[in-house]
């Protein structure tokens, strides 16, 4: 079970219980406040437990459930669902790196055992490098600075090494750079006002500057 899936389980489920709480006039009443928990005195001990499973739940699920929430409002609302957005506590640019994270990971590949963290250091290498390194850390129980570094490392050392043939790549640093092998790295030298055009251009179509960029590419490609 995947973690959003998992959230959305217990969330469903510990509202069904929550209610049992009562009013908030009763003993064992909870009231959540942005700034933080108000427990009564006689929480029973194991509505005191459900309390903590939900919010490590939602705390770990959070992240992803907010990429896949903007991920729907921007295909079936695209023209509401800004105004949506707004109404929510977090920066907007936010939301979107939320979003383009989630864009790149469907359910399916998303693994449980890692943070959304995890998933965000490697979502702009190709699906089998993501696969790869997100294995790494599983099995070797990274951290996220430790992906982090041990990614940065391995891109450094390709960017040093020389043009030998990829079937030259032994271990699993050659699995790595073998994913790699269809993609190249493109570099432009844009004007400040040209950022601004391209950003308002991507905002009206509600995508991140790197997405609308791609897909305008695609676009001129295909009429050529």
């Amino acid at each position: 079970m995947t973690v959003a899936v998992a959230a959305a389980a217990d969330v469903a489920k510990s509202q069904k219980q929550l209610v049992e709480f009562g009013p908030a006039a009763e003993a064992g009443a909870i009231s959540i406040p942005r700034t933080g928990l108000d427990l009564p005195n006689r929480l029973p001990y194991e509505k005191w437990v459900l309390m903590g499973r939900l919010l490590s739940t939602v705390h770990a699920s959070s992240a992803w459930c907010l990429g896949d929430w903007l991920v729907h409002g921007e295909t079936a609302y695209s023209g509401r669902y800004r105004e949506a957005v707004e109404t929510c506590s977090l920066n907007y640019q936010t939301l979107r790196n939320y979003a383009w994270v989630a864009r790149r990971f469907p359910l399916s590949r998303r693994r449980d055992a890692l943070s959304f963290g995890h998933h965000a250091e490697v979502a702009s290498l190709a699906d089998p490098e993501q696969d790869y390194w997100l294995r790494k850390a599983e099995d070797h129980g990274w951290s996220r600075n430790r992906l982090r570094a041990e990614v940065r490392a391995s891109l450094n050392e390709r960017a040093g090494a020389s043009d030998a043939p990829a079937d030259g790549a032994k271990g699993e640093a050659g699995e790595a750079v073998r994913a790699r092998d269809s993609e190249i790295d493109l570099q432009l030298e844009i004007t400040a006002d040209r950022v601004k055009l391209w950003q308002a251009a991507a905002d009206q179509a509600s995508l991140s500057v790197s997405d609308w960029a791609l897909r305008a590419l695609d676009e001129a490609a295909r009429t050529i």
